[in-house]
């Protein structure tokens, strides 16, 4: 086998796919279909400070090639989650990684400093799309300033390898990229569900709960391999790939893009076994290639 093993700003990984947060609960959903520990990484589902209910219902809706979901990060809390879940998941021998969010800096701070004292959480991801509250509804991650209070005020309470999830709905995503490295991210991640809208036409009514919500799937990917060779180029910090991945070889273009590693998302949905597949398969590619290393394909794109 070639060399899968990856290192993000300290996070080493046996291969280079990670799950993405919201589509792979807190892993233990997945374990009687698939061996946890043959994947690089796994992203639970979003956390915040204080419990939240999420969104009424109706709040997912199946497009022609992905889906929409505005589920509103329902969770138990930050407390719950260090009390009941952490228990359960500390034991499993891959990186198990947080999703934080939060409606302000400090909001954010608090949950990360919670995680912070987890012996088996060597990670956290910022989902820095959230509200914020203070400043009429705009998403923090939709401006440069906003993107980097958020990073300033965790980095000052977490001391682990902190991982910045970016938006996708902005004017420049390298810019935000650049903010975030220089409040003190580790690495980014990107990208994030794009905005979009679903309408029943018989009963011209909108499908989801509250309007609008987040697009995934294979829809998105050509937007967000665009971004991430940009990103790739803009920043010196290790770039996580995602957005549409299916296969292995989707896998491969976003690390040919500049991305360090991977993350497999709506996928998930479809086939439990997914990212495993996926790590095999750019084995596969890489003996195909004369390839000894999963590093010398990253950012390997002919210019």
């Amino acid at each position: 086998m070639a060399d899968l093993r990856v290192n993000i700003a300290g996070l080493q990984m046996k291969n280079p796919v990670m799950t993405a947060s919201g589509t792979f609960g807190y892993g233990l959903e997945y374990a009687d279909l698939v061996n946890l520990e043959d994947i690089g990484g796994i992203i639970v589902k979003g956390t915040t400070l204080h419990p939240r209910q999420g969104n009424p219902y109706p709040r997912m809706a199946e497009t022609a090639m992905g889906m929409l979901n505005c589920v509103g990060l329902q969770n138990k809390g930050a407390a719950y989650f260090c009390e009941h879940i952490y228990p359960q998941i500390k034991d499993i021998r891959t990186n198990m990684i947080v999703n934080v969010s939060g409606n302000t800096p400090e909001d954010y701070a608090d949950c990360a400093a919670l995680i912070d004292g987890l012996d088996n959480i060597p990670a956290i991801e910022l989902n820095i799309s959230c509200p914020n509250v203070k400043h009429g509804g705009m998403a923090f991650g939709t401006s440069c300033e906003g993107a980097a209070s958020v990073v300033r005020a965790v980095r000052r309470a977490y001391h682990k390898t902190l991982i910045v999830k970016l938006s996708p709905n902005v004017t420049s995503v390298s810019d935000i990229a650049l903010a975030v490295q220089d409040a003190g991210a580790d690495a980014v991640s990107l990208i994030n569900t794009l905005m979009g809208m679903a309408i029943d036409a018989e009963r011209r009514k909108r499908v989801l709960s509250i309007g609008t919500g987040g697009l995934s799937g294979p829809a998105v990917k050509p937007v967000a391999l665009r971004m991430v060779y940009e990103v790739a180029r803009a920043v010196q910090v290790p770039v996580i790939g995602l957005g549409g991945i299916s296969t292995a070889t989707d896998a491969v273009e976003f690390l040919l893009a500049g991305a360090s590693a991977i993350q497999i998302g709506t996928a998930n949905f479809v086939d439990p076994t997914v990212t495993v597949k996926v790590a095999q398969g750019i084995n596969d590619y890489l003996e195909r290639h004369g390839c000894a290393s999963v590093s010398e394909i990253v950012g390997a794109v002919d210019q």
